[in-house]
C-alpha cells in the first residue's frame, strides 16, 4: 500500500491548519470505525501545500490525545501563577463565572472586561464568531490585535493607499526575488517549490536580513547574494537604493510620472541619501548596496517578499510605507510577478462580511475604549478605571507579548478575574481563576482563510469532542446563557454564522471542494491598471496624510529610542533579536510536547565570537542576558550567524523551560511603533554575562 492509499474501513475527512502561518495547509484525517483519528497527512489536492505538512503540525494527532490535555472545567485553589486547580462541572463554573460577569457589568460596566485573544486559531469562527458579538453586546473593552499585521498595512497604505499585495504564487514569474526580512525555508516553506521554480527559470536570489537564517544559506547560486544589515536600519539601506536609482537614470520615468505623485521632493531629498551615508548605519559595503540597487533596477520583473518582522521595531510603519517606494521607481507593478508580495488577507477579506460575523450593532452606539494588546502589563497594572475581568482564548499571552514580567505582576492582582479557554495549562493559564476545556481544530467546524495564498479552506470535523471541551463559539454561547443574555445572535449555530459571514459563498460546494479561490486580477497584477487607493490615486512618494499626524512626508529614517545609539547603550549594548529558529513548534505553541520542544536543544543565546571574546564567553557557558525588564539564564552558543552587536533569544519556550522561570519576552521592549500600533519587540537591548 501507498503512502497515500488509504485502508476500506477508514473514513476521510478533509480540514484545514489553522495555526497563525501563511501557508494554511490543507490536511486529510483518517478515522477508524471507533471514531478515533489514527492518521492526519497533507492534503495532495490541495493546490498550495500539495500534500505537504510541516514538522509543527505533521504530527497534530500527537497534539490531539496528549495526556496533558483540559479536559474538564477547572478552578484555581492555590495562589494565582501555582497551577494548582481543581476539576468542577460545566454547570459550577458557568454560573459562579456567569455571576460574576454579570456583578462586573452592572457595577462597573463592560468596560470592565477585557477580551484577549490573538490568531492562535485563525480561523473564522474561533478568531471572531460569536465571542465579538459577546463582547460587542455586553460593551466590554475593545483590543486592538496589532502584536502582527496591522503596522504593516498601515505602512503600506501611506504609499499604496492599502494593503493590496501580490499573490506569492505570481513569483514564479519573476527574475529578481528579493526575499527582505522573512526567512522564507522555515515560517513560510509551502512558497519555496515557487521560489525554486523561478529560479530554475533563471531567476536570481536576494536575501536580505539581520541574521543568516537557513534561507540566506540558501542564496548559493553564482549571482545570487545575502546581505546583512544591522537591525532596524533597512530604512536607510532603501533610501541608498533610491538615491542610486535615480542618480544613475534607472527610473522608469513613463511610469513614475503617470502614477507617482511627487518624485522630484523625492529625489532633493535622498539626494543626501548616499551609498557611503548608508553603509555607515547599516554596517554594509558600500559595493553591497551599489550591487543590489543596480540589480534591483535592471533585474526584471522584480518582487520583493517580506511578511511582518520588520514592522517589530520603532520605526516598523515607516519601513513598509519607506519599501512600498521602490517598485513604483522602477514601474515594477506592471508587470506579472513584479511589486511586493507581503499579505493576500486583503483579497480573503472581500469575501467575508466582518460587520456580520461581528454584529457591531449590537454596540447601539456605544464606544467603548480599546485597549492595545502589547502593551497587556501596562493595562493590567497602571490602567484607570481597572480592567477587572481578563477573558482569554487563541492566545498565551504571557509567552508571546512583551514585557512579559508585567504582564505577571498585573495577572496577580486579586481583584482581577481571569477566564481562560485552553486545550492545556499554559503558562498564562496557571495565573487564571476558571480554566474552560477548548477543541482542537480536528473537533470543530470552521472555514479558514489564509494570508500566505488565495484559497480559502473549509475544515470539517473528522472527530467528536474529547472530555468536555468545546468549540470558541460554543463557549461563548454558553457563557452569554450563564449571564442571563437572551440576544438571539448570541446563540446563532456555526452554519448560520458562516453563511452569515460568507454572503457571497455557496459554503455546500465549499464543503464539498474542500477549498476555494479567492477573487484577484485575472492577470496576475493587483496594481496593473496603475489605480492606488490614495487621496490623489497615485503611488504617494510624500504624504500629506502622514505630515498631518505629526511625521515626515518623506520616507525617512529615524533610529529608535532603545537601540545602539540611544541612552541605555552604555549599559545594555547589545540588540536582542528573539526570533523563531525551531522547525517543530510554532509561536508559542508545541514547544511543551516531548514530540516537539523536546526533540529541540532547549532555549539559549547566541552571540557573535567578537562579543563573546570580550566577555570571555566559551561555548555551553550558562550566562545572564537581562536589562531594567528581567533576566534570562541560558547557555551560550557561539555563532557568525549574527553580527557583533547583536544577539539571538529564540522565542515560543515556556517558563518550565527556562532554569528561572522567565521567557524571551521577559526581556523584550513594548514601546509602539511610529504609526499603526504595533509593538518595536526588536528593539531591545541587553547585555550579557557569565553567571
Amino acid at each position: 500500500m501507498s503512502i497515500t492509499e488509504t485502508p476500506a474501513d477508514m473514513n476521510i475527512v478533509h480540514g484545514v491548519c489553522h495555526h497563525d502561518c501563511p501557508d494554511t495547509c490543507g490536511w486529510v484525517v483518517e478515522t477508524n470505525h471507533e471514531g478515533v483519528a489514527v492518521r492526519l497527512r497533507g492534503d495532495n489536492d490541495h493546490p498550495y501545500s500539495a500534500g505537504e505538512l510541516c514538522p509543527k503540525v505533521n504530527r497534530y494527532l500527537d497534539r490531539v490525545y496528549h495526556p496533558d490535555r483540559i479536559l474538564t472545567p477547572l478552578r484555581r485553589t492555590g495562589p494565582k501563577g501555582s497551577g494548582e486547580f481543581e476539576p468542577v462541572s460545566w454547570e459550577v463554573a458557568l454560573q459562579e463565572v456567569g455571576e460574576r460577569l454579570s456583578d462586573l457589568v452592572k457595577t462597573y460596566s463592560g468596560e470592565s472586561i477585557l477580551p484577549f485573544s490573538d490568531a492562535g486559531n485563525q480561523s473564522l469562527l474561533s478568531l471572531q464568531g460569536i465571542s465579538s458579538r459577546f463582547f460587542n453586546y455586553i460593551g466590554a473593552s475593545r483590543l486592538l490585535r496589532n502584536i502582527c499585521g496591522p503596522t504593516v498595512g498601515a505602512g503600506l497604505s501611506m504609499t499604496n493607499g492599502n494593503g493590496n499585495s501580490l499573490d506569492p504564487m505570481e513569483i514564479e514569474h519573476s527574475r529578481l526575488i528579493v526575499l527582505w526580512g522573512t526567512n522564507t525555508r522555515l515560517t513560510n516553506r509551502h512558497l519555496w517549490p515557487t521560489i525554486e521554480r523561478a529560479r530554475s527559470a533563471g531567476a536570481r536570489l536576494v536575501v536580505i536580513d539581520p541574521v543568516r537564517t537557513i534561507t540566506a544559506d540558501a542564496a548559493d547560486g553564482a549571482d545570487d547574494y545575502f546581505l546583512q544589515p544591522l537591525p532596524g536600519t533597512d530604512i536607510a539601506l532603501m533610501l541608498a537604493v533610491m538615491h542610486i536609482i535615480i542618480r544613475d537614470d534607472l527610473v522608469d520615468r513613463e511610469w513614475v510620472d503617470e502614477h507617482t505623485l511627487g518624485f522630484d521632493e523625492l529625489a532633493a531629498h535622498v539626494a543626501t541619501h548616499t551609498p557611503e551615508w548608508a553603509a555607515s548605519i547599516t554596517g554594509l559595503s558600500i559595493d553591497d548596496i551599489e550591487r543590489f540597487a543596480h540589480d534591483y533596477a535592471t533585474i526584471g520583473p522584480a518582487v520583493i517578499r517580506t511578511l511582518v518582522g520588520a514592522e517589530h521595531h520603532e520605526n516598523g510603519a515607516m519601513f513598509f510605507r519607506t519599501i512600498a517606494c521602490l517598485p513604483a521607481l522602477i514601474g515594477a507593478w506592471k508587470h506579472r510577478g513584479g511589486g511586493i508580495a507581503r499579505s493576500v488577507g486583503i483579497w480573503h477579506g472581500s469575501v467575508v462580511d466582518e460587520a456580520a460575523l461581528e454584529r457591531r450593532d449590537l454596540l447601539a452606539g456605544r464606544s467603548p475604549r480599546t485597549l492595545n494588546m502589547s502593551r497587556l502589563g501596562e493595562i493590567l497594572t497602571d490602567t484607570d478605571p481597572p480592567v477587572r475581568a481578563l477573558i482569554v482564548w487563541n492566545v498565551n499571552p504571557l509567552v508571546s507579548v512583551p514585557n512579559a514580567e508585567l504582564i505577571k505582576q498585573g495577572m496577580v492582582r486579586d481583584d482581577l478575574l481571569i477566564i481562560v479557554h485552553e486545550q492545556f495549562m499554559t503558562d498564562s493559564a496557571k495565573y487564571a481563576d476558571y480554566v474552560f476545556p477548548a477543541t482542537t481544530q480536528i473537533e470543530s467546524v470552521d472555514v479558514t482563510p489564509a494570508w500566505g495564498h488565495l484559497y480559502l479552506g473549509w475544515n470539517e470535523p473528522a472527530i467528536e469532542p474529547l472530555g468536555e471541551s468545546v468549540s470558541n463559539p460554543e463557549f461563548f454561547r454558553r457563557l452569554s446563557a450563564a449571564m442571563g443574555l437572551t440576544e438571539p445572535s448570541l446563540f446563532d449555530d456555526d452554519l448560520t454564522l458562516l453563511r452569515d459571514s460568507l454572503p457571497g459563498v455557496d459554503l455546500d460546494e465549499l464543503r464539498e471542494q474542500h477549498h476555494m479561490r479567492v477573487p484577484y486580477p485575472e492577470d496576475g497584477r493587483p496594481f496593473g491598471a496603475g489605480e492606488f487607493t490614495t487621496s490623489s490615486g497615485r503611488v504617494e512618494f510624500v504624504s500629506d496624510r502622514l505630515e498631518q499626524m505629526g511625521h515626515s512626508r518623506l520616507p525617512e529614517f529615524v533610529a529608535p529610542q532603545e537601540g545602539p545609539g540611544g541612552p541605555l547603550a552604555d549599559r545594555f549594548p547589545l540588540q536582542l533579536m528573539t526570533s523563531k529558529r525551531h522547525l517543530r513548534f510554532l509561536n508559542s505553541g508545541y514547544s511543551h510536547m516531548d514530540t516537539h520542544g523536546g526533540a529541540e536543544d532547549g532555549p539559549f543565546v547566541e552571540i557573535d565570537e567578537h562579543d563573546a571574546k570580550q566577555r570571555s564567553l566559551n561555548e555551553g557557558d550558562r550566562v545572564r542576558v537581562f536589562n531594567d525588564r528581567g533576566s534570562l539564564d541560558l547557555p551560550v552558543r557561539i555563532s557568525s550567524r549574527v553580527r557583533p552587536g547583536v544577539v539571538v533569544v529564540p522565542w515560543g519556550w515556556w517558563e518550565q523551560h527556562h532554569r528561572d522561570g522567565g521567557v524571551a519576552n521577559s526581556l523584550t521592549n513594548d514601546t509602539l511603533t511610529d504609526w499603526g500600533g504595533g509593538v518595536a519587540f526588536y528593539d531591545t537591548l541587553v547585555e550579557v554575562s557569565r553567571l
